[in-house]
């Protein structure tokens, strides 16, 4: 079986940058299928284009626009595209960085698909800071890379961490449901009382559950921003916003730019 070493993945570079230790890069997938094959060193995958499908021996899991998929260096996998076209911004960490910054091996055991909002958002940034880079980018990227070791923790403890049957439940349809999310709503299909929901989340979610709702909008707008043929106002109402001005609002207090000013730096530098 091939192990593909540093900064080695298949399809075509367009570009990449290495940061103290940690490899980023875009790549455009051109095979339909890849060799069984593992990796010299834990990575991100963040799709940013196009469906591609990640296949382990356990599971296959199918990866739309936006997915954030971690792969463990130890697990033999296979991608396969599942569209014309397919991209991705990939995040490759060093053993050695990792144990500079005193971040635990056991922390990247297993691969899986990333659902909690937070980490989305670090890689939105850093995909920003990649995409600008200027002459501050290398400092705001490696606080954003301890930025996600320390979340990425925080997401271990949470699913080892017991926890009522009715959170799974709370989790798949704050990721899943298309449908207007309100508190009511929640305590309907739960069946559990909305005060109780309220107070429960910050503890399950590490956020309130207000805030919760929002980040998993605004990361579902994420890769809708990407694709140039979407309007700003299509992206508002399928992403779950109201109006334009509260989707302008939330994404600000997130990124510090508007939703426009996000699309046109990363097109920009595309």
């Amino acid at each position: 079986m091939k192990i593909l070493s540093r900064g080695e993945y298949y399809g075509n570079q367009n570009s990449e940058s290495s940061f103290n230790g940690v490899l980023i890069s875009q790549y455009s997938y051109t095979a339909e299928r890849t060799d069984w094959h593992y990796h010299e060193n834990p990575y991100f995958m963040y799709v940013l284009s196009g469906d591609m499908k990640d296949c382990n021996s356990k599971v296959k899991t199918l990866c739309p626009p936006g997915s954030l998929m971690f792969n463990n260096w130890q697990e033999p996998h296979f991608g396969s595209k599942h569209s014309n076209d397919a991209s991705g911004f990939h995040l490759e960490f060093e053993k050695n960085w990792l144990q500079k910054n005193g971040v635990s091996l056991n922390l990247w055991e297993g691969s899986q698909l990333i659902q909690n909002p937070k980490l989305h958002f670090l890689f939105a940034h850093i995909y920003h800071e990649f995409m600008v880079s200027d002459s501050f980018s290398n400092v705001s990227v490696e606080v954003l890379l301890l930025q996600v070791c320390e979340a990425l923790s925080d997401v271990k403890e949470m699913s080892a961490a017991t926890h009522p049957n009715w959170v799974n439940h709370l989790k798949e349809l704050l990721h899943y449901d298309s449908s207007t999310l309100s508190l009511q709503y929640l305590s309907k299909e739960l069946n559990v009382h909305p005060v109780h929901i309220s107070r429960a989340a910050p503890k399950y979610l590490s956020m309130s559950l207000g805030k919760y709702i929002r980040q998993q909008k605004l990361k579902k707008a994420l890769p809708l921003l990407l694709d140039s043929s979407n309007s700003l106002t299509n992206i508002t109402y399928e992403a779950g916003f109201s109006d334009q001005s509260h989707f302008n609002r939330v994404f600000k207090s997130q990124f510090n730019m508007n939703p426009s000013h996000f699309r046109k730096v990363i097109k920009k530098n595309m």
